[in-house]
């Protein structure tokens, strides 16, 4: 994998999640846009990329956390939005525990206060527990949460297939995480 993916695969995070206006991009409801647009744009700050190195990016670089999606000619997102209009996902029944990497600093804040969005539209979860480790390790020590998406689901608690990696909900109760 040559740096130039990983680059793009940042810009690409930048783009459709965070700052898509600063881009010129307009998103659909579910958080598509047009490949070719998005090469444009990328291409003020890359000005040799192309569709087929967007593809590569979305098969090559951390596969395994599915973060883009591409639909026929469309890309997008598939979660960490941080931007106001929210990203529609269809509700779906979770498995029954799913994990939730963090810091050891962040940790005791969580599990008394509950998993909470942040920045971002919606709160992330996977049921991989070397994915949690990773994400958790990012900031400092990790600390692996679990959460007891079944029950919470079954007393009301939204949940979210992002992809095949990741889950999401609007929040979730302190009263189902855990170590």
């Amino acid at each position: 994998m040559t740096g130039q993916l990983i680059s793009l695969s940042k810009l690409l995070s930048l783009m459709p999640r965070h700052e898509p206006a600063q881009f010129g991009l307009t998103l659909d409801a579910e958080g598509f846009a047009s490949i070719a647009e998005v090469v444009e744009a990328a291409k003020l700050r890359m000005p040799t990329i192309t569709v087929a190195d967007v593809i590569a990016v979305v098969g090559t670089v951390e596969p395994d956390k599915h973060r883009f999606a591409i639909v026929d000619d469309e890309i997008r997102a598939n979660y960490g939005h941080s931007f106001e209009e929210r990203i529609a996902h269809e509700r779906e029944t979770p498995p029954a525990i799913l994990l939730h990497g963090t810091t050891e600093a962040a940790a005791a804040l969580i599990l008394r206060e509950g998993l909470k969005p942040m920045k971002r539209q919606y709160v992330h979860m996977t049921p991989d527990r070397a994915l949690a480790a990773r994400i958790g390790a990012r900031r400092g020590k990790p600390t692996i949460l679990s959460i007891a998406a079944l029950e919470a689901h079954g007393e009301g608690v939204a949940f979210y297939r992002a992809n095949e990696s990741f889950w999401l909900a609007d929040s979730i109760p302190a009263k189902y995480l855990g170590t």
